[in-house]
């Protein structure tokens, strides 16, 4: 027969005082891609050693029923030939999820969305890339995982930046 042990310091546990956290993932989709094979357009000359830009931006937003929110995750892939600086393709891809969250403080929502969300939207976004650069006439470009931590904080520290300066031109 199992015991039952309670901790003996009146402590509660620390695991039966955390918030539950309940999510579910209601709808992802392509909000809207584009693919452009420059390099098919114009050709290029010589020999092609494409070097691959990445840039991510996120945004989120709360939707009218409760506790639902949509998270966009836009992504700008270039790829340029190395030397010459021409183009080979463009990708814009801008994909959404719609979520259901519950149990999340109203303080660590943002961070939520904008960190958690987004990472498991990725492998998806990750196939769509793939998936179009291969049949756009290239080898399927696998992106490196993203640090959307990384990302929320740059754009945390913008924020702050652009903040600070609009206070400094309005005391001018």
């Amino acid at each position: 027969m199992a015991e039952e042990t309670t901790p003996t310091n009146g402590a509660a546990d620390p695991a039966a005082q955390a918030p539950q956290i309940k999510q579910r993932i209601l709808a992802q989709f392509v909000r809207d891609l584009s693919f452009e094979n420059v390099m098919a357009q114009k050709g290029v000359d010589g020999e092609v050693k494409p070097e691959i830009k990445v840039e991510v931006n996120l945004d989120a937003r709360k939707r009218g029923a409760e506790n639902q929110f949509e998270v966009i995750t836009k992504l700008k892939v270039t790829s340029n030939n190395a030397g010459s600086d021409k183009t080979l393709f463009l990708l814009e891809l801008e994909y959404a999820g719609v979520f259901e969250i519950d149990g999340v403080p109203e303080q660590q929502m943002h961070p939520y969305l904008m960190i958690e969300c987004p990472r498991m939207l990725f492998p998806f976004m990750r196939r769509i890339v793939s998936d179009v650069t291969r049949d756009g006439g290239f080898p399927p470009l696998n992106l490196e995982q993203i640090d959307f931590v990384a990302i929320y904080r740059q754009q945390i520290a913008l924020r702050a930046a652009q903040a600070q300066a609009e206070t400094k031109t309005a005391d001018a």
